[in-house]
């Protein structure tokens, strides 16, 4: 390892899972980088058409549940190694390189480090799901606003929380949340979430394994309780997600199969 010098490390997001919507310039890097770092959420297929001849890729997927997920701190000591030794790393991340990852971790080590580095944003999950679902997520007259959430391992809120969310008018995304989405129902209901809100379900969003369940709250609670549905998964709540019923442009799937990599893929080097 040379200490005396650090390459650029990129940090940049691939889209939630179509890989025509990476972004030219998180494709560019694609393209040029001497080493990707790459996260389990993203198109193998994205990564196979575009790495350059003899670039190192290193998957570093994780999933919930997962004994093979790759610690966060190995993770960080990657992207220093092998910024020490060559000139373009690329850390390539699901969706968006902002919304619910542990970039934070990652920019702390490149600013202890000294490593220049530079961030590209992507198209997020619940983008990316939303439109191929056929929901806007602000539609007017159904909601002016939306937030993002996760309801992973049950621990983000306390009863007035659920309220809150219960009788607000905003569409809720949740992310990370389907091990947990009888909990979430339960608790929505019980805070007396209206009847005209409906619950969406989204698996595998934008890839050809795409699959998208719509249901009443009421009406999941007495026939899904209980149902696992495929990783990754995003869950939209509220008025506009009954328009998916109006607005579906993308058949579901009838396989099962999953588009993305195992998390225990070691690294590979690229030919």
């Amino acid at each position: 390892m040379n200490n005396n010098f650090f390459g650029k490390v990129i940090l940049a997001g691939a889209g939630p899972g179509d890989p025509e919507l990476i972004t030219l310039k998180a494709l560019r890097y694609l393209q040029q980088a001497d080493v990707v770092i790459t996260d389990r959420l993203v198109s193998p297929e994205l990564i196979e058409k575009n790495v350059k001849s003899g670039a190192i890729v290193i998957n570093v997927g994780k999933q919930a549940g997962e004994n093979s997920s790759t610690p966060q701190e190995t993770i960080n000591q990657l992207i220093v190694d092998y910024a020490s030794q060559y000139r373009l790393v690329l850390r390539l991340k699901g969706g968006d390189v902002t919304f619910f990852s542990n970039v934070l971790d990652e920019l702390k080590t490149l600013v202890e480090n000294k490593i220049s580095y530079e961030l590209i944003p992507g198209v997020t999950a619940a983008s990316g799901a939303a439109a191929y679902a056929g929901i806007p997520l602000t539609a007017r007259g159904y909601s002016s606003a939306v937030r993002f959430l996760t309801y992973y391992r049950s621990v983000i809120c306390n009863e007035h929380s659920w309220k809150e969310l219960a009788t607000t008018d905003d569409t809720l995304v949740f992310y990370m949340s389907a091990e947990v989405l009888d909990t979430l129902v339960e608790k929505l209901l019980d805070n007396g979430i209206s009847p005209d809100k409906y619950l969406t379900v989204i698996e595998q969003a934008t890839t050809p394994f795409q699959n998208v369940h719509l249901f009443n709250l009421w009406e999941y609670e007495k026939k899904m309780r209980g149902v696992k549905f495929s990783s990754p998964t995003i869950i939209i709540i509220g008025r506009v997600a009954a328009l998916h019923e109006e607005f579906q442009w993308v058949e579901n799937t009838t396989s099962s199969s999953s588009y993305f990599n195992s998390v225990a893929e070691p690294a590979e080097q690229i030919a």
